[in-house]
């Protein structure tokens, strides 16, 4: 079993606030728009992480992290990406491709919007964690923790912090 905590849209934001989960996690995976390596540096320091480059990105983070990350865990095959879209209105660029690839667990970022929803036609479980950090139109910062077990996701929570 693995315990996973899952953030995104940080936009250089990473406090006490948010280190303090990181305790609690076996990994951590960013779905982009860091804003800073300074917060993947913070991140890494404390437990391994997973990351991918988001629009606001510079040159750092797109040399550091890729576009994608592809990967299995606990049976369970994973993709993480910035800009993804959701269970019937995925991006362009993702359309085709999740079809063939069939992750368990589709994640992406950059709407700010918390969402976890199945997508029955591909049978595939979507999160968008939100955002959690300090910039952008949300009112409520966002990020999920959850555990892998088995190809199965469980004990699902919301972490929410005030503006």
């Amino acid at each position: 079993m693995k315990k996973i905590l899952l953030l995104s849209d940080t936009h250089g934001y990473i406090g006490e606030d948010i280190l303090k989960h990181v305790h609690w996690c076996d990994e951590v995976w960013h779905a982009g728009d860091i804003g800073s390596l300074e917060v993947t540096d913070a991140l890494k320091k404390l437990k391994p992480l997973r990351a991918v480059y988001g629009n606001i990105d510079g040159a750092a983070a797109r040399t550091e992290f890729p576009l994608h990350q592809k990967f299995t865990v606990e049976s369970l095959k994973v993709w993480i990406t910035h800009i993804g879209g959701y269970p019937n209105r995925y991006s362009k660029p993702i359309r085709d491709v999740i079809k063939f690839e069939r992750p368990g667990l589709f994640i992406s970022g950059h709407s700010h919007i918390l969402k976890v929803m199945p997508d029955k036609k591909l049978n595939l479980l979507h999160m968008n964690p939100g955002a959690v950090g300090k910039h952008g139109f949300h009112k409520v910062r966002t990020m999920l923790r959850f555990k892998v077990s088995k190809g199965e996701i469980k004990e699902l929570e919301i972490v929410e912090f005030k503006r």
